[in-house]
């Protein structure tokens, strides 16, 4: 991988000699947290009235320069300009008070506070509610008008739609006078309806003057959305291009630093026998709510079935119920054709390896791997009680790091240090030291939740095509993913889930990504069932 140094930082596209000042211009800005180079030397201008992209893997440094910006972190060294004047941004409150504002990844709204209550909070501006409340409601009304915003100023912030929510959060920076408007991956919780409609709203705001700068790693939505993107590579700026003039290969190479192939090459699956069986399954939640309502399924040998659904609609839990981390309240499972435990009993990961199912969880850091542990330990989890790790008194190490190194040798997981502490490692590469653990005893069934979450581009590739090995072996996959993309190119046969129900089922030749959209926002498929 070529170095960031070794590219060229200097702005690919030109700019007119009677140009107006960039709306935003970021000059040698450098950032360390300790030991890690966040930024370095980093310097783009983004063109006022533009929707700019920033694109990178994970801690290519995008997210941490926009923190910058918006006074989140401050910088160690560089300039920041706002419409050429010299900004000193010192926390939120300057950027906001520059015209900038940012719409999170984890939305920052206050639940049970109406849509109007949030939009005026921290800006009341009067020591009576009234008179701010009047003001916003008019001026939220004049923004629906002009932005297709629209939201009803009194409903309750949680009883909405995670859509309508993050409108909500553009509203309140737009209350606030934002002409630079940074998102963080904002399409991580929509719909493709809602992203269809999100993008819309943008480009109504780029044609209002606005300034739009997105943070994303979905290379077809720069593509479809930008005018104008900056790629990142460890913590520099290795390219300014226009994106007219660029492709998703192009930019998936100057992230990565190599050629990366972006679709999955697989053959057609032959399913064999039912390996996994889902039977009218329910499940609830700590308190009492269902969040799994009579979910019937099966997975056969040799397919991968994938679940589709915006996060938060019961796939979390039906995963942890299949993987024996919760009870179900009723309903059958059945590994191989045997039942695997009755409603209300708790099986144990432990017990459910020993059937021949693994499971790689949603969340790696929480219930994956101990990353304070080294790698050769968070590499044996579940399976340490293994004859082979196992002395008289003690674990044979020399077995554990002779195995654990052979896994990360076939596995590509960077450094091959079984001795390194497992937080040591890159997300992508401990995402690797899970599915390493999982896949290498060659389970019957796998299941796999978000498998590319929080990974570089060049490990999705990787992982992707070890996913595809394991079927082409006839195993079961069950996968959950909320990258629609991915489910797409993985899965054999898509199942969707709304509000913890399965709301529909195509089989991978036949569907659409409008199709799939409708159903993971509650409509019902007439697609004719699927044969399981």
């Amino acid at each position: 991988m070529a170095n960031p140094e070794d590219v060229s930082t200097n702005a690919s596209r030109s700019v007119p000699a009677n140009a107006p000042p960039p709306a935003l211009e970021v000059r040698g800005i450098d950032k360390s947290f300790g030991a890690v180079h966040a930024n370095k030397q980093v310097s783009l201008s983004v063109r006022a009235g533009t929707i700019h992209g920033i694109v990178g893997e994970n801690g290519a440094g995008k997210s941490t320069l926009m923190s910058i910006v918006y006074g989140y972190y401050q910088a160690d060294s560089g300039d920041i300009l706002v419409n050429g004047e010299p900004a000193s941004i010192r926390g939120p409150e300057d950027a906001i008070g520059r015209g900038i504002g940012m719409v999170h990844q984890h939305f920052m709204l206050v639940e049970n506070f109406t849509v109007l209550e949030n939009v005026i909070l921290g800006v009341e501006g009067a020591r009576t509610l009234a008179p701010s409340l009047a003001k916003a409601r008019s001026e939220l009304g004049r923004l629906a008008r002009d932005y297709s915003l629209e939201v009803d100023p009194d409903a309750i912030v949680e009883e909405l739609p995670v859509g309508l929510q993050q409108r909500v959060e553009m509203l309140k920076a737009l209350y606030r006078g934002a002409d630079i408007l940074i998102l963080d991956e904002p399409t991580s919780v929509l719909t493709p309806q809602e992203v269809e409609h999100l993008f819309r709203i943008l480009r109504a705001l780029r044609d209002q003057g606005k300034t739009i700068i997105l943070i994303t790693h979905k290379l077809r939505e720069i593509m479809d959305l930008t005018d104008y993107v900056t790629v990142m590579r460890q913590g520099a700026v290795v390219d300014d291009l226009e994106t007219k003039h660029t492709t998703k290969e192009e930019l998936a190479e100057r992230m990565v630093g190599r050629s990366v192939l972006l679709r999955v090459e697989k053959a057609a699956a032959t399913p064999g026998d039912v390996a996994l069986e889902v039977d009218h399954l329910t499940v609830s939640d700590g308190r009492g709510i269902q969040r799994v309502k009579d979910v019937s399924f099966k997975v056969r040998a040799g397919e991968i079935v994938g679940i589709a659904g915006v996060a938060g609609n019961g796939q979390s839990e039906l995963m942890e119920a299949l993987a024996g981390l919760r009870v179900h309240d009723s309903g059958q499972l059945l590994l191989k054709g045997k039942s695997i435990g009755a409603p209300g009993t708790l099986r144990s990961e432990d017990n459910m390896r020993a059937l021949g199912l693994a499971h790689v969880p949603e969340d790696r850091q929480r219930m994956g791997l101990v990353v304070s542990f080294q790698a050769a330990e968070s590499a044996i989890l579940g399976y340490h009680g293994d004859p082979k790790y196992t002395g008289r008194i003690l674990m044979r190490r020399k077995a554990i790091f002779e195995d654990i190194q052979r896994q990360m040798d076939e596995f590509d997981v960077r450094p091959v240090e079984p001795a390194l502490m497992t937080a040591s490692f890159s997300g992508g590469n401990q995402q690797k030291i899970v599915l390493a653990r999982e896949m290498d005893r060659g389970p019957d069934v796998l299941l796999v939740g978000q498998p590319t979450r929080g990974v570089d581009i060049g490990a999705i590739e990787f992982i992707h095509r070890r996913l595809i090995a394991m079927r082409d072996a006839g195993k079961a996959i069950l996968l959950v993913s909320v990258e629609l993309d991915e489910i797409l190119s993985l899965s054999d046969r898509i199942l969707v889930m709304f509000s913890g129900e399965i709301v529909g089922e195509v089989a991978q030749a036949n569907a659409t990504e409008q199709q799939l959209g409708l159903m993971m926002a509650g409509v019902r498929s007439a697609a004719p069932e699927v044969t399981a």
